[in-house]
């Protein structure tokens, strides 16, 4: 359609511009003009659609008990929250287009969607749970002969234009993702000194922003359905800790898929499944296969295949990762140095260089993370500012921690910590008395302010550590028992657990003890 060959009648049957002014509009004008009305348009369309889904399919499928309501909520997700953040844009829109266009006081189009757009999160869970709707409505129409014929009959309404429900489902991202391309369209042919230049640019700023919100929330509810998967999907035993798949990673934040798929073993030939997080490559083998074949089925609800560790977890920061070295070798093999251990491994084809790249990328950003967590920590520590002394400490044990393995032991380390200052001893495996006799010392900026604590936590690999037990010790009353009782050693209980004490040596050396008096 070219928006600069509409007739006055159109525009003024549309509400889009004043009539008196249509026959002295520049081309831009009428263009823009034009793309406001296909937003008046397609927004009174699309509501509607939202509401005739309301009324064709959701209210007889819930009145007719062939769905549970827990059915009933992934089909159709948060439906009615759709509608209600579309209901002001879309009035808004209808009052703009009864009164004729932009006259003033009607609100401008880029200051109604830079308002609106704000008010439309609801669509970043129904984006995200679509997918699962979409594959449980297929799932009973292939099974349930009499819930297709059903479905069939109610969208026969002539409302429905011969459309499906699952076409229906599918309206919402395809309207969230249109916004910005509109606003894009209406903004180009406004001119830069029109006042509503500056509402439109925000509009599609959040517009994008919505879109973006809306993608990551989809990937993110996709990662954590294959998480999910895995689970159910792959035999964990021989691992110590208890491994969740979908959880926070023990450095790193959420657990996150990268990359799946079959890779061989040069020697053997042995066919390995292997799954690349951002944290472990997980080596796996098939115990159990299914009929289907190709990567992208085998996160399917329909797959029962089933699987089980090849070797342990092989963690990323302890990895390096080399391409052949000859270039033009035509074997699709790259090698995975572990500690002492070295894996050799052929891709399917010689095009899939995705596995050592991902693997190397993944590596390098767990290595560069907690190089950054080293480095706050040792800059902190560093800052030798205008103190007035400092705090000599020593842990040297724990005794009667709380138990957190299958066997009663724990795996724990000490974190020491005063302001910024953080000092973090070594592990000591399966113990719940563990022996640091762990030396660290801080530098005092207030004496009646500045506070020790030390914080026990049990060591693990696959998610954030465990919490066993805190202490503080204001530097004060440090001051006042050197005082009385000299430097010696000191047993503190363990707050907010049940059991568990540590024992420290603590000597206090101030620089000039006429500034403290």
């Amino acid at each position: 359609m070219e928006f600069q060959r509409l007739r006055a009648s159109e525009f003024s049957a549309k509400g889009c511009a004043d009539l008196t002014s249509l026959d002295t509009m520049s081309p831009q004008e009428r263009k823009r003009q034009g793309y406001i009305h296909e937003l008046i348009e397609t927004e009174e369309r699309y509501m509607a659609d939202l509401q005739l889904v309301l009324e064709v399919f959701y209210k007889p499928m819930s009145e007719s008990g062939r769905l549970t309501d827990v059915e009933m909520a992934m089909i159709f997700v948060n439906w009615k929250d759709l509608i209600m953040s579309n209901t002001k844009l879309h009035k808004a829109l209808r009052v703009r287009k009864k009164t004729g266009g932009e006259k003033m006081p009607v609100q401008m189009i880029g200051d109604i969607l830079a308002s609106e757009l704000s008010h439309m999160q609801a669509y970043i869970r129904f984006c995200s749970c679509q997918l699962n709707g979409a594959a449980l409505l297929q799932q009973k129409t292939d099974k349930e002969p009499e819930f297709k014929d059903f479905l069939k009959k109610i969208a026969t309404d002539h409302r429905c234009k011969g459309m499906p429900l699952s076409s229906f489902l599918l309206k919402p991202m395809q309207r969230i993702t249109r916004y910005p391309l509109i606003i894009k369209n209406i903004l180009e042919n406004t001119p830069e000194n029109h006042l509503d230049h500056g509402h439109l640019r925000e509009a599609l700023d959040r517009a994008e922003e919505l879109c973006l919100q809306v993608n990551e929330g989809v990937r993110e509810k996709e990662n954590s359905d294959r998480l999910e998967w895995i689970q159910s999907h792959v035999q964990c035993e021989g691992i110590t800790e208890n491994l969740i798949f979908n959880s926070l990673t023990n450095c790193l934040g959420p657990r996150k898929l990268l990359h799946s798929g079959k890779v061989y073993k040069t020697k053997s030939n042995k066919e390995l499944y292997t799954f690349l997080f951002n944290d472990f490559l997980l080596l796996t083998q098939a115990v159990k296969q299914f009929t289907s074949s190709g990567t992208d089925k085998l996160f399917s609800p329909k797959c029962n295949m089933q699987f089980k560790m090849y070797k342990n977890p092989v963690f990323l920061n302890e990895v390096l990762v080399k391409m052949p070295s000859d270039p033009s070798s035509d074997e699709p093999i790259f090698h995975i140095s572990h500690i002492d251990r070295v894996y050799t491994l052929r891709t399917e084809n010689i095009n899939e260089t995705a596995w050592a790249q991902k693997i190397k990328a993944a590596s390098e950003h767990f290595i560069e993370t907690e190089k950054k967590k080293r480095e706050k920590a040792y800059q902190a520590r560093s800052l030798k500012t205008s103190g007035i002394g400092r705090l000599l400490v020593t842990i040297l044990e724990a005794t009667e921690l709380k138990p957190c393995k299958p066997n009663g032991k724990s795996n724990p380390y000490c974190e020491v910590t005063m302001g910024a200052q953080c000092f973090t001893s070594r592990t000591i495996n399966d113990t719940i008395n563990p022996k640091w006799n762990f030396n660290c010392q801080f530098f005092i900026k207030d004496l009646y302010q500045d506070v020790l604590c030390v914080t026990i936590f049990k060591r693990d690999q696959f998610s954030p550590d465990d919490f066993l037990g805190r202490t503080e010790v204001p530097v004060a009353t440090i001051k006042k028992e050197l005082e009385n009782k000299g430097a010696a050693t000191r047993r503190l209980l363990l707050h907010e657990v049940p059991t568990g004490e540590v024992w420290v040596r603590l000597d206090l050396q101030l620089f000039d003890q006429k500034s403290l008096k």
